[in-house]
């Protein structure tokens, strides 16, 4: 019998076969004979084109914040102002030219700029966009009046002086500020001060509307004066609502002076 069928006979017709490894295709296009994987050049201008667009797209972003003429100044609105601030005043004080971009405006320096202006307590700047700029001021409130000059100070509660008056405002408690070496100019951030505005918020509705004058030697020792002459030492602002009530207790014996400074202690006299 003729071994010529048989599959090595096959195999040794073949010797090619033999060196081919199992399951082997031909090689990839572009992977130089070797069969491996590489890049066809379609993938290649595939990854260039979304390099080019990130491109595009991060230089008109720039564009459009740095160069275009439609996300630049275009407008300011000021809000929080009344008669004794205009909006001109406010916008002289930012100094915000129109036309800047909006991506160059610093918030927090033109705020810093705006709190500058002696009635501001505080500004906040936000950015609307496409062209809006937005400044919200706080007023002060005036509290008190100081006796200056042959005139009086109108007062905040942080000491600010926020402008001078021949005569006494009314509705305004005069101020007292006797702690040793105090004189007007040297009040604004004083403690006395500020705890003598919040005595005056935390008093009876029916007592605050008739006070005439608050002491505040210490941030400590703050007492008030009413329209009558009568006297409240009120200590310091610390359990305000029990100083009020006992203080309520009091009022029915009409005295000439409450002294609520040691809540649970509290005495009269007169």
């Amino acid at each position: 019998m003729s071994d010529k069928g048989t599959p090595q006979a096959i195999a040794a017709a073949r010797p090619d076969a033999a060196e081919r490894p199992t399951g082997a295709g031909p090689a990839r296009a572009g992977s130089g004979g070797t069969g491996r994987p590489g890049w066809l050049p379609l993938d290649r201008w595939k990854a260039a084109f979304f390099v080019l667009a990130a491109v595009a797209i991060v230089a008109g972003a720039a564009w459009a914040l740095l160069g275009s003429r439609f996300l630049v100044v275009r407008s300011v609105q000021v809000t929080g102002t009344g008669p004794q601030l205009t909006r001109q005043q406010v916008l002289a004080a930012a100094n915000v030219p129109f036309g800047q971009p909006l991506i160059r405006v610093h918030d927090a320096a033109v705020a810093r700029r705006v709190e500058q202006l002696t009635l501001v307590q505080s500004a906040q700047v936000s950015t609307g966009w496409p062209n809006t700029l937005v400044i919200a001021v706080r007023l002060r409130v005036p509290v008190f009046a100081l006796a200056a000059d042959g005139g009086f100070d109108v007062v905040d509660r942080f000491g600010v002086t926020m402008r001078q008056t021949v005569k006494r405002p009314a509705g305004l408690p005069l101020l007292i500020a006797s702690a040793p070496g105090t004189v007007p100019g040297q009040l604004r951030g004083s403690p006395a001060i500020r705890a003598a505005a919040t005595v005056l918020g935390e008093l009876p509705p029916q007592l605050g509307r008739r006070v005439r004058s608050v002491t505040a030697v210490t941030a400590s020792d703050v007492s008030v004066r009413l329209a009558d002459g009568t006297v409240v030492v009120w200590g310091d602002t610390s359990r305000a609502r029990q100083k009020a009530a006992e203080l309520a207790v009091l009022m029915h014996r009409h005295a000439r002076l409450y002294d609520v400074s040691g809540p649970g202690t509290a005495v009269t006299k007169g």
